[in-house]
């Protein structure tokens, strides 16, 4: 095909030079990936092993309005790469009409012969013609088509990968709600067992009043312990709802139409390979979106580069013209033949048009290199958060055991009359603040292990 022979005057294609470390500082082992977005990531969020994260993960991938206009996005781009296809070839059309025409001839004065010479010379002819015409068919000698339709591919590509982007970004901030509003669940359950062990506090704080053990004050303050875990469980709904209302949203529901029964916050935290960051420039969608783009961009230089030389066309009618008898060979007529336009002056269009292409171009290769930073970014924050969480969790969970310790002995004592009731409130208050430390570290660690699959371009 002609179309596909010519020069090329695009700069070569590769992906702009950046530096990147030999492993992360957070994880060892790291290897520089060939880029694989296009390989399925499957669905990630199992290694959660919680059905009602699965079940809000398909509903979101099916029902999502974002996610939905993404896809509707990458379709409208990938229909500009069937008229750039078709742009290598020839356009035809044919035209058909009918044509009254009158003409006389001229004369000056108003003499007799004039007048019959005018008359002689007058008439009506009815002019009938039907073509078909190839108006431009452009030979793309210089690559102008070619460099356009590379550039188009590459930024529906681009698109797809956006499509993607959005896809892991939604489910990501669906799985950290959810994990946010399972800390609540457990932060409730929680303090519910506070109020009913501070009850029974008061209850025996006022019996001890009764027999003359227990001052009035002893009262009040196992009163004002228990009113005040009371508010604090109410509290905790506050940010269940916001978070439940956030995952009806994702999963294209109103948030009177979804609810989630309150359970325990999962215990199981997925362990992380200590290879998986070499996946990083393998699987992010954004990166290979802001690659593509650099390629579309580099095309765009030579499409404009192109745009300074002549432009080779072939064109040709073919059709039948005449006053009777339309389809008589004598009617016939035909044209073929080449078409040479150089734009000689354009008042500098096409200097813009290049430089706007080559900052473009820089422009994109700035914004990969920025995203592959922010990837690099995100990797060593997700790993790190695991990393200082993981040891606080041991050290929490110690605190937890201490403090429930102290809180049994401090009981112990009170009852047995050796220890005023403020010692109690103190030991009560540190474990359950120990215990609730405990909660949310373990609710940063799910968040965190989700930051890092979303960092990773989805899974490992």
């Amino acid at each position: 095909m002609l179309a596909a022979v010519g020069c090329s005057f695009s700069p070569k294609t590769q992906a702009p030079k950046i530096k990147v470390p030999d492993n992360f500082k957070e994880s060892q082992g790291w290897k520089v990936g060939q880029p694989a977005d296009h390989l399925a990531r499957g669905n990630w969020w199992f290694i959660f092993h919680d059905p009602d994260l699965d079940a809000i993960m398909q509903s979101l991938e099916v029902s999502n309005q974002s996610l939905q206009s993404s896809v509707a996005k990458a379709e409208q781009t990938a229909s500009l790469l069937i008229a750039a296809k078709f742009a290598f070839l020839p356009s035809a059309s044919s035209s058909a009409d009918y044509t009254v025409n009158k003409s006389g001839a001229l004369g000056g004065g108003g003499s007799a012969n004039s007048l019959n010479a005018s008359k002689a010379g007058s008439g009506i002819k009815n002019i009938q013609s039907v073509s078909g015409q190839i108006p431009t068919w452009e030979i793309d000698v210089w690559g102008r088509l070619r460099h356009s339709a590379k550039a188009v591919k590459a930024n529906v590509e681009a698109t797809r990968a956006d499509v993607e982007t959005m896809r892991l970004s939604l489910q990501s901030q669906a799985a950290q709600s959810y994990f946010t509003l399972r800390a609540a669940d457990a932060q409730r359950l929680l303090i519910e067992r506070q109020v009913a062990s501070y009850a029974k506090s008061l209850e025996l704080t006022q019996n001890r009043k009764a027999q003359g053990v227990a001052s009035e004050a002893d009262v009040a303050l196992a009163a004002t312990q228990l009113a005040t875990t009371r508010a604090a469980l109410i509290d905790v709904g506050v940010n269940r709802a916001i978070m439940e209302h956030a995952i009806a949203v994702l999963t294209g529901r109103s948030p009177a139409e979804f609810g989630l029964k309150p359970t325990t916050l999962a215990t199981h935290i997925p362990k992380v390979p200590a290879t998986a960051p070499s996946t990083l420039l393998q699987r992010r969608p954004d990166i290979a979106a802001a690659e593509r783009r650099v390629a579309a961009a580099n095309e765009n230089i030579g499409a404009a580069i192109a745009a300074f030389f002549p432009v080779i066309s072939l064109s040709g009618s073919n059709g039948y013209r005449g006053l009777l008898d339309l389809f008589n060979r004598a009617n016939n007529y035909w044209s073929f033949g080449p078409d040479v336009t150089l734009n000689i002056l354009d008042g500098g269009q096409r200097l813009a048009a290049k430089a706007q292409a080559d900052a473009s171009w820089r422009q994109a290769v700035s914004d990969y290199r920025q995203v592959v930073l922010t990837a690099m970014q995100d990797s060593e924050d997700a790993l790190s958060t695991l990393r200082i969480l993981a040891a606080e969790s041991v050290a929490q969970d110690q605190a937890v055991h201490a403090a429930r310790e102290s809180e049994r002995i401090t009981i112990n004592q009170y009852q047995a009359g050796t220890l005023n009731y403020i010692n109690v409130t103190t030991a009560q208050a540190a474990a359950l603040t120990a215990e609730r430390s405990a909660i949310d570290i373990r609710s940063r660690r799910l968040v965190a292990t989700v930051a890092l699959v979303k960092a990773l371009g989805g899974g490992w």
